[in-house]
């Protein structure tokens, strides 16, 4: 057993008993080398990779290390990537020209590049995207995904989309989780949210989606913001208010998010939905607010992104790290069985 293997299985074991989702499930825990087995990809299944908080406009050290282990993780696994799934703040500061901007090229097409990734790009909307840098930045990001030939894929502030496109496994519903502040205010200073119209008017399309009737065995949402979260923006009051009683009444499998500058998954004792925190892009990383083994099952300051594999049988999530590591993974059925793989 290596030294990282051995620090795994005591910071998995610790948290089994500190976290009441797990408490309990020791029996369930697959070995070591199963869990190893596992990390490869299954025989027929589908991939997406998740990125969140990688458009820096300062420094582009992160995003460039993260990319390129992107780059490199595809291909040492063997993998045909059907999509990227952006989790938002991906302009921070000023994109000067709108659609015509430099940055979209160099940062986002090149970064990501067509030969590496020919897919969609579905992208959600973060604060740092709603910044004034002079103007807002979220009508550009609007108006590039109707540029002809971009992977940038944002037909609305919010929308709905199967995944992958042919003999879809997952119905995604992708949010803006730009709410007004607690005190309704929607602007400060450079900072401005959706309005208050809006947040009810998306609330509303959001139910109705959830109810209609979908053939995929899954049930996906991604937005900017974390509804829990282990790091220093902690949980959204307001995504605890509006959204978390319909992902618990729909029995929505996996939520997805950025937003804190890190890698977390966190799991809640008789709760539908795995919370997914994919913010380690690019951006600087972020000290955890609640500690690994309190709040959890796995939470992490370190750069990185996410793989998805998907089969009929079971959708499987990795985080993993700049060095092209997993240092976390596992499994989750339809039914809502969640297994820990590493």
């Amino acid at each position: 057993m290596t030294d990282r293997e051995e620090v795994s299985r005591r910071r998995f074991l610790r948290q089994s008993v500190g976290f009441s989702a797990f408490a309990g499930l020791s029996a369930a825990i697959p070995s070591l080398a199963r869990a190893k087995a596992l990390s490869t990809a299954a025989a027929g299944a589908r991939h997406a990779l998740i990125v969140g908080d990688w458009g820096r406009d300062n420094s582009q050290v992160g995003q460039r290390a993260v990319a390129a282990a992107m780059q490199r993780y595809q291909a040492a696994h063997g993998l045909r990537t059907e999509a990227l799934l952006m989790l938002g703040d991906s302009w921070y500061g000023e994109l000067e020209g709108g659609i015509k901007s430099p940055r979209w090229q160099w940062q986002f097409e090149e970064m990501y590049p067509k030969s590496a990734f020919d897919c969609p790009a579905y992208s959600v909307l973060g604060n740092h995207d709603y910044q004034m840098w002079p103007e807002s930045k979220v009508e550009y990001e609007l108006a590039y995904a109707k540029v002809p030939g971009t992977r940038w894929t944002m037909p609305a502030r919010w929308y709905r989309y199967e995944f992958p496109r042919e003999n879809p496994l997952m119905t995604v519903i992708a949010l803006d989780s730009n709410m007004p502040h607690a005190n309704g205010n929607t602007h400060t200073g450079r900072d401005f949210t959706m309005t208050e119209e809006q947040r009810v008017e998306q609330l509303a399309w959001f139910k109705t989606e959830l109810e209609k009737p979908r053939t995929t065995p899954f049930l996906t949402v991604i937005a900017h913001h974390p509804v829990y979260s282990d790091g220093p923006h902690g949980d959204h009051a307001v995504l605890v208010r509006d959204w978390d009683p319909l992902l618990r009444k729909n029995k929505v499998q996996l939520y997805l998010a950025g937003h804190d500058h890190d890698l977390q998954h966190l799991e809640f004792e008789k709760h539908p939905t795995s919370f997914f925190l994919s913010g380690a892009g690019g951006a600087d990383l972020y000290d955890l607010k609640v500690q690994p083994g309190v709040r959890g099952p796995y939470a992490e300051k370190v750069f990185g992104f996410s793989h998805l594999e998907l089969t009929a049988e079971q959708m499987v999530l990795r985080h993993v790290n700049a060095e092209g590591q997993v240092v976390h993974a596992f499994a989750k059925t339809p039914d809502g069985d969640v297994s820990l793989l590493a």
